[in-house]
């Protein structure tokens, strides 16, 4: 399955306002339907997580999990994905086993 990225600002912002959150240690999900034949993502880090460098990991292990996740997911998505300070800290198997279980749990991916 493919999936875009988002890039514009209202894009979050529609997510953050509309869309169902899940809070867990490693990372923040915000997800909505979008009725579209693909996923759409994005990705977003704070600089409070601290450098450049810890930014771009923590972007990159979300969407490395996200990517393991995709396979399993069904069409029509929108997920936004915030790091944590945690998220700079952990390799991506840990962020997709918490993602998984969490999507699990909401009943987005299927049993």
């Amino acid at each position: 399955m493919k999936y875009i990225s988002f890039k514009l600002n209202k894009e979050f912002r529609r997510l953050y306002g509309r869309g169902k959150c899940l809070v867990l240690p490693q990372v923040v999900i915000y997800y909505k339907r979008n009725n579209l034949p693909y996923c759409r993502v994005g990705v977003s880090v704070s600089k409070k997580l601290g450098g450049a460098v810890q930014r771009n990991r923590a972007k990159r292990v979300m969407l490395a999990a996200f990517r393991q996740i995709l396979p399993q997911l069904p069409h029509g998505y929108d997920f936004v994905f915030a790091g944590r300070v945690k998220t700079t800290k952990v390799k991506s198997t840990a962020v997709y086993g918490a993602m998984q279980n969490a999507l699990r749990r909401e009943g987005v991916l299927p049993l």
